[in-house]
């Protein structure tokens, strides 16, 4: 199973086969209330539906479903061992997968990690490591040495990219009448798949991220059209969201992404406390950065004629008891 595998409409489609009858083929719903807000219609793809709680149950599956079919013999299979990086979403979706295909995952997550994610990955029946972030690299390299784990990155890996991107399948299906779609960018593997089946099929449907401004390395890499690294970990309440876009993730989102808007802390608050009072949907602070930015009034500026944009709610994963202090302004 080649890392260097091209992410295309194909691939993409290969991966909805592979995930038809695993993964939830998220609703569609609406809000009379934000629309007014946003000053158009807006549909929202409900990935905090999914299997595992988010949108990262998709690639994960669709990447450890070919490792597995690399590896058909059963006694193999039962040797095979995956490992992955996650500030929590995406070990979840990995650890269950793993779990489905009955091979064993290892997740390395950051010790200040949501409750609920880390007690999510466990039952899934995980082996879960702990480190800061800074600590990562090296002890995912520990793994592979002691149980010879395959890596899949959590966003640059070409089937995890090619599982995010069935979403943008759904989404042509389930709104015919679509002008735009946004969602997070954090590592960009959700963008990067969607994108390059929005273009690919409708290239007149524009297609939009959302990041924290205090994050905004997606933001400023497709305005200057050359990726930029964090120096740094940035904090923000989007957890999700403060890794920064790879290398294999870049050249999709540099190609077929047409603008990435920046909000801040307070709007990504106001936008949580909005879903969950007026949709009576529970979404964790990441999974509405979306919705913040078809708030805000730069989206309204530049997103000139969009009528009817999608919006992908991208997980629900939240601790609850902490609800207090992240909503606080």
């Amino acid at each position: 199973m080649g890392t260097n595998r091209e992410v295309n409409l194909e691939t993409i489609k290969e991966a909805s086969c592979t995930l038809s009858g695993h993964v939830i083929e998220t609703p569609i719903q609406t809000c009379e209330t934000l629309d007014l807000l946003a000053g158009r219609r807006l549909f929202f793809k409900c990935e905090n539906f999914q299997r595992s709680g988010s949108f990262k149950f998709r690639g994960a599956f669709n990447a450890v479903s070919r490792l597995v079919s690399s590896n058909s013999n059963e006694p193999t299979k039962r040797q095979v061992h995956v490992v992955g990086c996650s500030s929590g979403n995406y070990a979840c979706g990995l650890a269950l997968a793993a779990k489905h295909h009955g091979v064993t995952a290892h997740v390395i997550m950051p010790n200040n990690c949501p409750e609920c994610k880390k007690q999510a990955v466990l039952s899934y029946g995980a082996n879960l490591l702990q480190r800061e972030q800074k600590d990562f690299i090296p002890a995912r390299k520990q793994v592979e040495d002691l149980t010879g784990a395959v890596f899949i990155s959590s966003s640059q890996h070409p089937d995890v990219i090619s599982g995010q991107g069935t979403m943008g399948l759904e989404l042509l299906q389930q709104v015919p009448d679509l002008d735009a779609v946004i969602m997070p960018v954090g590592g960009g593997g959700m963008l990067a798949g969607v994108s390059m089946v929005i273009k690919s099929i409708c290239p007149e449907v524009r297609v939009y991220g959302a990041e924290p401004e205090v994050a905004n390395q997606a933001a400023l890499s497709l305005r200057t059209g050359e990726r930029r690294a964090f120096s740094h970990f940035p904090r923000s309440i989007a957890d999700g969201l403060v890794c920064g876009i790879g290398e294999v993730t870049w050249t999709y989102i540099r190609d077929n992404v047409d603008d990435i808007f920046t909000v801040s802390e307070d709007e990504i608050k106001n936008a949580m406390r909005l879903v969950w009072e007026r949709m009576k949907l529970v979404v964790e602070p990441s999974g509405v950065v979306g919705v913040a930015a078809v708030l805000c009034d730069s989206f309204k500026a530049r997103a000139g004629g969009c009528k009817n944009v999608a919006v992908i709610l991208s997980g629900g994963n939240v601790d609850v008891q902490k609800l207090p202090e992240i909503l606080k302004m």
